[in-house]
């Protein structure tokens, strides 16, 4: 087993990965909620036929009581609607604050269920098992929990980190390979702002077969560099807003197809691409970086871009968490492997991406 740990004054937590890692979750989370007596777990309609068959039976040899709350798969559960459903089943069950919320899914499952958990009673404990490669190396860990609103995604929320987090890698044999690709999206996106010698290790296994042989490898590596950040800046204020490499121009994307043309890693693809194209052309980023990182996508499957109008990128802009007054913080790459957070005015950040569109 890999074990790291997210060392935050009062609030540490285990990342746990192993195969066959669910079997054991009953008694990995009676270890660190000795006095819970009720689990509500959450989960979608693509995982639960998959998994809760052998999540429950190790909850409940472990003596808890369970109920099983399951949501329709997609990003539209993210909702206000679904977040009042869950607030009033986990009533229902008489969920005390030593309960626990547990979260067996990909992104959305977890933020959805994680928000519930720091919101219902003013905060329960709650643990996170993610299912989804996209989920284990970057939704799962940091405690950033949210819904979308009409406006955009992950727009109310909070910062609630979980007690724990166990990643079964079996959990990815079962993925679609764009499921699975996607999630790609994000590993690269590491070794593009923090690691170049991993960047080079993931460019080398362009194919899902060599990508799963070194899985544990991944994982580590990608939970063990965000777990740094976290514990550097675990409110996003200075160092972790790194990780949104790609996601301000990715953002777009999927507010623009509605989140549903464009799956989360194929925009932050699209995105990170572009942002080093953009990086280019403000004399930030190295020429053969920008096409480094184009042909690290590409080789996977996924875009490397994404049509979008000039409205489009100006309403997503001004909604981005990363703004702050007239302004937007953009993160570029200085080489590859060393991402640096970039200021501009909004309006100048749209004229850069219509002179690139333009050009392109």
């Amino acid at each position: 087993m890999k074990t790291l740990t997210v060392n935050l004054p009062g609030r540490a937590y285990d990342i746990l990965i192993e195969r066959g890692l669910l079997n054991q979750a009953g008694e990995r989370i009676r270890a660190v909620l000795p006095k819970a007596q009720k689990l509500f777990v959450i989960t979608d309609s693509n995982v639960a036929p998959l998994y809760l068959r052998t999540l429950i039976p190790s909850l409940e040899g472990a003596g808890f009581e369970t109920s099983v709350e399951e949501i329709p798969a997609g990003e539209s559960s993210k909702s206000a609607a679904m977040l009042d459903r869950l607030w009033e089943d986990m009533m229902d069950f008489g969920l005390t604050r030593t309960d626990a919320v547990v979260a067996l899914g990909g992104g959305v499952v977890g933020d959805l269920a994680g928000f519930a958990a720091a919101t219902i009673l003013r905060g329960v404990d709650f643990v996170q098992i993610p299912t989804t490669l996209l989920a284990q190396v970057d939704s799962s860990v940091g405690g950033k929990v949210a819904i979308d609103l009409q406006h955009g995604k992950n727009l109310a929320g909070a910062f609630w980190q979980p007690r724990l987090v166990l990643m079964d890698p079996d959990t990815l044999d079962t993925l679609d390979l764009p499921i699975f690709i996607e999630g790609m999206a994000e590993v690269v996106k590491y070794g593009c702002i923090f690691d170049k010698a991993f960047f080079d290790f993931l460019t080398a296994r362009p194919d899902r077969a060599k990508l799963m042989a070194e899985i544990e490898h991944i994982l580590y590596t990608c939970c063990n560099l965000k777990r740094m950040v976290v514990e550097e800046d675990e409110r996003d204020t200075g160092r972790r807003m790194l990780l949104n490499f790609g996601h301000t121009l990715g953002h777009t994307y999927e507010r623009a197809g509605n989140y549903e043309t464009w799956s989360h890693g194929d925009a932050v693809a699209a995105g990170m691409c572009l942002a080093a194209r953009l990086g280019v052309k403000l004399g930030v980023t190295p020429p053969q970086v920008s096409a480094q990182v184009q042909e690290a996508v590409y080789s996977l499957g996924l875009p490397d871009g994404i049509y979008c109008t000039q409205e489009e990128y100006a309403a997503a802009i001004g909604l981005d968490k990363k703004g702050a007054g007239s302004d937007i913080t953009l993160i570029l790459l200085e080489e590859l492997g060393k991402a640096v957070p970039y200021k501009m005015p909004k309006h100048k950040l749209l004229e850069e991406l219509k002179w690139l569109e333009e050009g392109k």
